[in-house]
C-alpha cells in the first residue's frame, strides 16, 4: 500500500513540475527542449547566448537569440518560458482571462441596452 502511495506521489510531483515555468537563464538543455516550440537547435542558441551573461529581460533575449522575435516570444512565453521570472508582456491571455473579458463585454452590452 505504501509503495502505491509513494508511486502516486512521485507521479503527481512529476506532473506538477512539468507545468512549472522554465527560466531561460537557469534552464538546462533538457528543460528548454521540453517547452513546445523549442527544439535542440533553439535550446543550443539560448544556451550559447547565455554564455555571454544572463538575459536581462525579453527584449535582451530577443536581441541575442537568433530567430526569436515578438511572435515567437509570445508563443514561448505562453508555453511557460520566462526571462528573469517574467513572462513576455505581449503573451496571449490565458483562457480564464479571455472568458472574463467576454463576460465583462456581455454585461456591458446588457447594461447599455435600452430598457
Amino acid at each position: 500500500m505504501l509503495k502505491k502511495i509513494l508511486a502516486i506521489a512521485a507521479m503527481l510531483l512529476a506532473a506538477a513540475s512539468s507545468w512549472a515555468a522554465v527560466d531561460a537563464n537557469k534552464a538546462s538543455d533538457a528543460e528548454l527542449d521540453a517547452i513546445k516550440g523549442v527544439g535542440p537547435s533553439l535550446s543550443k542558441r539560448i544556451i550559447d547566448a547565455r554564455k555571454n551573461g544572463n538575459f536581462k529581460d525579453w527584449p535582451d533575449f530577443m536581441a541575442r537569440v537568433k530567430g526569436v522575435k515578438e511572435n515567437k516570444a509570445n508563443k514561448l512565453s505562453a508555453e511557460g518560458l520566462t526571462v528573469n521570472g517574467q513572462s513576455f508582456g505581449g503573451a496571449a491571455p490565458s483562457k480564464v482571462a479571455k472568458a472574463e473579458t467576454k463576460k465583462d463585454k456581455a454585461e456591458t452590452r446588457k447594461s447599455d441596452a435600452k430598457p
